[in-house]
């Protein structure tokens, strides 16, 4: 019975989810309410607070749902490329570029900030803790394992500065994605002090 109740929990869960993404994808996160969601995913308000008990904790399942989509493409770009360290930054980064300009809620929550509505940017930004750590470890044992020979300390700095970089561009892009992954992959490479040869 607890594995039925589970199941349950977890569409419940994805089906509010789903909801609350249209709903800011739609009209941005300052327009997103608990009774709006509740209508949009046809359960009761009360529903919605016993599953995620705040606004808040919906923004972040919002979006820690959309970096696990994102490191899974991710880790596809990388699995393209595992005999070329460059390649592989390069096509993970302009991944991630490409789909961040076009995915819906990415979107919805950049132009909501640069209006002066920054609603769920803080979780991108000055409360990105659970999004970089969940990027810097799957990058850390994904590269400890396919480039093994990569120096701890190195790999461990490189692979902060792909996923601050990376981010910084999604929130504030500056250039085509092309041009910026191949600038990435370069500072990447310096950083963990690895050459083409």
């Amino acid at each position: 019975m607890t594995r039925y109740r589970e199941s349950v929990r977890s569409l419940l869960r994805e089906r509010l989810l789903d909801a609350a993404y249209e709903l800011v994808a739609a009209d941005g996160w300052d327009k997103m309410r608990m009774t709006r969601l509740a209508i949009a995913a046809g359960v009761s308000r009360q529903t919605v607070y016993t599953e995620f008990g705040s606004r808040e904790a919906i923004g972040e399942a919002l979006i820690m749902r959309e970096v696990e989509r994102f490191l899974v493409g991710i880790q596809e770009q990388l699995d393209a490329n595992t005999a070329d360290l460059r390649a592989a930054i390069t096509a993970g980064v302009r991944f991630t570029l490409q789909q961040a300009a076009d995915n819906p809620l990415i979107k919805s929550v950049l132009t909501n900030a640069r209006s002066g509505n920054e609603g769920l940017l803080a979780l991108l930004t000055v409360r990105s803790d659970q999004l970089l750590n969940a990027a810097q470890t799957m990058l850390d044992a994904y590269v400890a394992d396919v480039w093994p020979e990569m120096d701890p300390a190195s790999r461990s700095l490189a692979i902060e500065a792909v996923v601050r970089i990376t981010l910084s561009h999604i929130v504030q892009p500056g250039g085509s994605a092309e041009e910026t992954a191949r600038r990435t992959a370069e500072i990447v490479m310096r950083v963990a002090q690895i050459s083409d040869d």
